[in-house]
């Protein structure tokens, strides 16, 4: 069957001259609707998690409040138990060899989506969400989209690169189908994930999120998950208020960073069981819950109520200190989920309340709340994942409002600059490892030969006798000696092919000294020399190293740098050669 497959694939590419940009095209089709069809799965098993555990489905917040207060507290406190267990049971399918996260397994690994592990964390994940953890879906939707197109990839025997942009096809199809937003899921991963935005992986992935997108509409009851109001006009100066509230969310993003590290750092340190953990973080969401049912879920109704419903300052400050609170004690206590949607929830509460202030300092020249509200969810994401670009493009598809563009962009593009300034840190663990290649190979760059220099050992004064350059060229394995004055000054080299050549012809070499066999026409270093330029001096160069002098001018003998150590800052400069 499957070489059947496989031959049926290659005559239709020959059939219809099918290129290989042809051929992920029609593919990132079959991997949008798989991973519109996995969101969906995912959904309908949260819906029936969440009415078995309570008798009721839809709004997690309507859900808590109808519950009795001890209900509140014992159910999340169950879920987290429950999902620990399946959590313990999915890190005995863990292999060291494959990358767990399709992040990874697109950045850094061969596109393979491990089966049995990603489907244990999602049923683990599943009970979190569906107990009332705080904590986003979009994680393991994401995820089970990544798995169903890293399985199409493997059935048609995709080799690693072409498996790995089908990978990525998947995780924008799970990012379009979460929020309705195929342009923003397609900048997504490819301004996160792939790390950079190339027309041979950006078409196929916006393609998939695309079809996703349209497959999504086409179930009944489906609605994105936000619904914007009708973003006011925003004139004059009032647009500085929007560069304030950029540089606010800038400032905060990345103390909530430290708020999920540290909430991590202290539940590791607990000396207990791992499903006692997930149930301990469930435990705190459901004592705060007593008093605010509002944290329950991923923050989707108390979003759209701060977009919809006018609210005071005090209330607001209330839910959004019991949300922070209740989202570091699930994410912090180990459960499977994403954070991309309490972020939203964070930048929306502090857009809001900023549009309040503003509101009370000039009452009839500032928007309302809720347009600091939607620009504060961009701005917050912005700052918090580093990618600017695509939360200002997720903001943009959910208002579908140009007058939302020109303070949404400046608000995103300063609370990104001034989040970087504080902490290059961001969300996605695959982000900061990618700043910290990128940093380590703009460091590269600039490096000069002074940073690579050792030792020149094999140094030998003119006067010396063929006897002593013997002993040395014995000592180390070298085809020439430096040759230094007194002084330092390089004067030039001495060949071990000379010597040995004087040696095996029996001359006499009693009275020949070092200045007899010097070459002082041989290439040279010098310390403020370029990596790109010292190698193209050791590509016209066969040996193994170079001597550096301090400068034409002033030949001092500084040292030597030796091949190996100069490929191999090449090669970490530049990964992909």
């Amino acid at each position: 069957m499957l070489s059947f497959l496989l031959k049926l694939r290659t005559r239709a590419q020959r059939l219809f001259r099918l290129s290989e940009a042809h051929t992920m095209l029609v593919w990132s089709v079959v991997v949008g609707i798989a991973g519109a069809f996995a969101t969906i799965l995912f959904r309908k098993g949260i819906d029936l998690v969440q009415f078995a555990l309570s008798g009721h489905t839809g709004s997690f917040v309507e859900t808590a409040r109808s519950l009795p207060w001890h209900s509140r507290i014992w159910l999340p406190a169950a879920g987290g138990l429950v999902a620990g267990v399946f959590l313990l049971i999915a890190q005995r399918h863990a292999d060291k060899r494959v990358h767990t996260d399709y992040m990874e397994a697109v950045a850094i690994g061969d596109g393979v989506v491990p089966v049995r592990l990603s489907l244990w964390r999602s049923v683990s994940s599943l009970f979190t969400i569906a107990s009332g953890g705080s904590i986003g879906r979009e994680g393991p939707m994401v995820q089970l989209a990544a798995l169903a197109s890293s399985l199409i990839g493997r059935w048609v025997h995709f080799d690693p690169p072409r498996l790995r942009l089908l990978v990525a096809c998947g995780a924008a199809a799970g990012i379009t189908s979460a929020y309705s937003a195929p342009i923003a899921g397609a900048f997504f991963v490819t301004e996160i994930v792939l790390g950079s935005i190339a027309m041979e992986s950006f078409g196929p992935v916006l393609v998939s999120a695309v079809v996703a997108n349209i497959t999504m509409r086409e179930f009944a009851g489906y609605k994105p998950p936000y619904e914007m109001p009708v973003f006011p006009t925003v004139t004059g100066l009032e647009v500085l208020l929007f560069v304030a509230l950029g540089a606010l969310c800038g400032a905060l993003a990345p103390q909530f960073l430290r708020l999920l590290d540290a909430s991590k750092a202290g539940f590791r340190k607990l000396p207990v069981p791992l499903p006692l953990r997930l149930a301990l973080g469930g435990l705190i969401v459901g004592v705060i819950s007593v008093w605010e049912p509002e944290v329950w879920g991923n923050g989707y109704s108390v979003v759209n109520s701060i977009l919809h419903s006018p609210w005071t300052w005090t209330a607001l400050v209330v839910v959004l200190v019991c949300k922070l609170a209740a989202t570091a004690a699930t994410a912090g206590s180990g459960a499977v989920g994403g954070v991309f949607t309490p972020t939203l929830f964070v930048g929306a509460a502090l857009g809001s309340l900023f549009g309040q202030g503003m509101n009370e300092l000039w009452p009839h020249t500032t928007s309302a709340a809720y347009a600091y509200a939607m620009v504060g969810m961009g701005a917050f994401l912005a700052a918090a994942a580093q990618a600017p670009l695509m939360a200002i493009l997720m903001i943009f598809e959910m208002t579908l409002s140009y007058q939302v563009v020109l303070p949404l962009m400046l608000s995103c593009v300063v609370a990104y600059f001034v989040a970087r300034s504080i902490r290059e840190a961001s969300m996605y663990e695959i982000t900061l490892r990618r700043n910290r290649e990128e940093q380590e190979r703009s460091r590269l760059r600039a490096t000069q030969m002074r940073e690579l220099i050792r030792p020149a050992e094999t140094v030998v004064p003119p006067n010396a006798t063929v006897a002593d350059m013997t002993r040395v060229f014995l000592e180390y394995p070298v085809k020439y000696l430096y040759v230094a004055n007194q002084s330092g000054a390089f004067l030039g080299v001495v060949a071990l092919k000379d010597i040995t050549s004087d040696l095996l012809d029996k001359r006499d070499t009693s009275a020949k000294t070092a200045a007899d066999y010097l070459q002082p026409h041989f290439d040279v270093l010098t310390p403020d020399m370029s990596l790109g330029v010292a190698l193209q001096h050791f590509m016209a160069f066969q040996g193994e190293r170079l001597p550096v002098v301090e400068s034409a001018a002033h030949p001092t003998l500084a040292g030597v740098v030796y091949k190996s150590s100069l490929l191999d800052a090449y090669f970490r400069m530049n990964p992909g050669r």
